[in-house]
């Protein structure tokens, strides 16, 4: 390569912050500045023809930082040895990170909507089989739909034995309606859903 070469920072000069977490994806400058330190320790004869045409190689092609570590370590032991975990990405307490396309939301929906239209147990049952298999979202707002529906049914059964039963059922009915509603308003939203007084049975 033609032109003058700058010199590198060295870690101790303190030219190089903590490494990026090895996973992260590299930028064109992250190849760029590998490249440069590579073409000065060649000029400087720390490295022969042959190695440093294949680190050049290395170093051009490289997709994360995993891939530019090896080709620094032993012309500057200390780099990429400070890395830490990559930072989560914050999301608001009961929200999922993005990602999640309309099928996902829709499908997540349905599982509390169709009981509300008649499907009591089927409709989140249906859900479940449907698109909980490729979708963790969508099962996981049938899995708590059908949960809160098997509950509702089996109160239905039991609670006519009793005279208060016969008054909280059409209460219960009620407050599945619009619990089934807020649900989902709540898939919609990319955000989880917790029906009140649930027997979990299904996991």
């Amino acid at each position: 390569m033609a032109g003058v070469v700058r010199p590198p920072a060295t870690p101790s000069a303190g030219g190089w912050g903590p490494a990026p977490h090895p996973r992260l994806r590299v930028t064109n400058q992250d190849r760029d500045h590998v490249v440069e330190h590579v073409t000065s320790a060649y000029a400087e004869g720390r490295l022969d023809k042959d190695e440093f045409d294949e680190r050049l190689h290395r170093a051009m092609t490289a997709r994360t930082h995993a891939d530019l570590i090896p080709i620094m370590r032993d012309l500057y032991p200390s780099w990429g040895a400070t890395s830490a975990p990559a930072p989560r990405p914050r999301v608001a307490a009961g929200h999922r990170p993005t990602g999640l396309t309309g099928n996902d939301r829709l499908g997540a929906a349905a599982a509390h909507v169709l009981p509300i239209l008649g499907l009591s147990v089927i409709g989140p049952l249906i859900m479940l089989l449907a698109g909980g298999r490729t979708s963790p979202y969508i099962r996981s707002h049938a899995v708590e739909s059908l949960n809160f529906h098997l509950t509702v049914l089996a109160a239905t059964i039991v609670l006519p034995f009793t005279v208060v039963g016969v008054i909280l059922i059409p209460v219960i009915w009620i407050a599945a309606f619009v619990l089934g509603v807020v649900g989902m308003v709540t898939a919609l939203n990319d955000s989880d859903f917790r029906y009140p007084l649930t027997l979990r049975l299904i996991k």
